[in-house]
């Protein structure tokens, strides 16, 4: 009677796999393996450690088969693991040096030691298993929306169980002022999933702005459908929030398409976002326009655009510029995210005020410069002269045109420019050349001799010294530190030069060194030219 006792173990056996499988999720035949390799452990601490035990459990009728394996060796180094070749012949005539020779061993009895042993490996396999299952799942699903129960709260962190996974919400990716108990359902967005010390973990979210996105996207069909675009999101996590929208149909509104009947759309999310007020804005291509627009519900009354620096302008009437601002910098701030920019804001009376000091500062300028009065210091910079070289520079006839000048005003006005600028300029020369900036530097195209001053002062002396600068050493850099953008100066700051001008000398200064070659501008020769010229391709 003892064999179908046996039969009745090696099925529970199966079904015992079967059943971890379908409870984990995971795949039988690991299982099986996890248990092959408990039951390979335990035979080695029985028949001892040093032999190289293998087990093997059959998927279909789930005998187990225990077997000790030695490899053919021409000299033997470990007995337990290796044998000669001559002993390995009597066992097998066709046996030769590398082959791997299987001796079955009778079924193993365990212990309570050993079974105790297997279970850990069972349940340490299974568990890696599990994890490498919820990894593969989850990795494709960063940027979804997913739904859970809280399991538990630690210390302000959120544990969600996803049904097959488990997740957590950290405190500072909670909304303020919310809070969840066990048993709590809760939506958030997933924005990383990686691979720990401690097995995969899924981080999720409910203050990321794509968390608003993927929230609307749900509200609303016609972001699903592809229709309506969210262009951008700049969230106050739980206080305030800008979302930029616009419509690839014309007959759509976006707006309104996202507020919905009654505000029925916009409601929704607001409530899962425990009230975060939204302020939806029409997006638009022109960026004047969209930064007006993402300042609602201020009104604007004039912007100046800096497009090198991305920096706007932007004037508003003197009651409108708390609104403007917002509580605590909030809607300035939160434009600002949503469009990219920085915003400077200044009320009607700032700005008048500040021009009036730029005239001021011009006209000083002039009168210095040219040694006139101020009455025609005045009237250049009322015509919108900025600078000594403009008035060097520009043609006689414009000079000539300003009311109360003739033509040999003009000339006198002009020459005295260019006298003072020369001036100006021989004296830059002589502080570089103290400085001990080479006269290499001179010859890139686009460095002035103001600039070959600034050089000097920060160290930068030979080409070398040019070509081995970033663009952000020239130009200065923007990091944000906290909620807050700071602007780290650049060597060439108050020269007013774009990026793109920037690299464009550190590179002349790399070919002029040497560092690199020069790429020749070829012009594509037309079709049908020369000999080798291929012919056009037929439509």
């Amino acid at each position: 009677m003892a064999e179908p006792a046996v039969s009745a173990n090696r099925l529970e056996l199966l079904q015992i796999a079967d059943a971890v499988a379908r409870e984990k999720s995971i795949d039988k035949a690991i299982v099986i393996q996890a248990m092959a390799d408990a039951i390979q452990k335990a035979a080695r601490s029985r028949y001892g450690s040093e032999n190289d035990i293998r087990a093997v459990i059959d998927e279909k009728t789930g005998e187990i088969r225990l077997s000790r394996v030695v490899e053919v060796v021409e000299e033997v180094l470990e007995d337990a693991r290796q044998i000669t070749l001559a002993e390995a012949r009597q066992r097998d005539p066709e046996a030769k040096f590398g082959d791997f020779l299987s001796e079955p061993l009778p079924p193993l009895d365990f212990g309570r030691i050993a079974a105790q042993s297997a279970k850990q490996v069972i349940v340490q396999k299974v568990r890696e298993a599990e994890r490498e299952r919820q990894f593969e799942e989850y990795k494709d699903r960063i940027g979804d929306i997913v739904s859970g129960i809280v399991k538990r709260v630690e210390y302000g962190n959120v544990i969600v169980d996803l049904g097959r996974a488990e997740a957590i919400v950290r405190r500072d990716e909670g909304l303020p002022r919310e809070s969840f108990r066990y048993g709590d359902r809760i939506r958030a967005y997933v924005y990383d999933v990686r691979q720990e010390q401690r097995g995969p973990q899924i981080f999720l979210s409910r203050t990321h702005p794509q968390f608003m996105a993927k929230l609307f996207m749900q509200e609303v069909p016609e972001i699903y459908d592809g229709i309506i675009e969210i262009k951008s999101v700049a969230r106050d996590p739980g206080s305030r929030a800008k979302i930029a929208v616009v419509s690839r149909d014309s007959s759509i509104d976006p707006v309104g398409a996202c507020v919905g009947m009654r505000g029925s759309r916009v409601q929704a999310v607001v409530n899962e976002l425990q009230g975060e007020k939204i302020d939806i804005i029409p997006w638009s291509p022109d960026a004047a326009s969209f930064i007006v627009n993402a300042l609602a519900p201020a009104e604007v009354a004039k912007v100046v655009l800096d497009e090198d620096a991305e920096r706007i302008e932007v004037v508003v009437p003197d009651d409108q510029l708390s609104l403007a601002i917002g509580r605590r910098g909030q809607n300035v701030r939160l434009a600002s995210q949503l469009t990219g920019w920085d915003i400077d804001i200044l009320t009607e009376a700032e700005e008048s005020e500040r021009r009036q000091k730029e005239f001021q500062e011009r006209t000083e300028i002039f009168m210095e410069a040219l040694d006139v009065d101020e009455m025609i210091g005045q009237l250049l910079a009322s015509e919108g002269f900025a600078s000594v070289e403009e008035v060097a520079f520009v043609p006689d006839e414009e000079v000539a045109a300003i009311e109360g000048f003739d033509e040999d005003t003009a000339l006198e006005i002009q020459t005295r420019a260019r006298e003072y600028l020369e001036r100006i300029e021989n004296e830059l020369t002589e502080k570089r050349v103290a400085l001990g900036v080479e006269d290499s530097l001179v010859a890139i195209p686009g460095v002035t001799t103001p600039m070959l001053v600034a050089f000097g002062e920060h160290g930068i002396k030979t080409l070398e010294d040019l070509a081995g600068c970033a663009t952000d050493d020239l130009t200065g850099w923007i990091e944000r530190k906290g909620e807050e953008t700071v602007r780290e100066a650049g060597i060439l700051d108050g020269f007013e030069i774009s990026r793109q001008e920037a690299e464009d000398m550190i590179m002349r200064a790399r070919v002029a060194a040497g560092w690199i070659e020069e790429e020749p501008e070829t012009a594509p020769a037309e079709a049908g030219e020369g000999e080798d010229a291929e012919p056009e391709a037929e439509a």
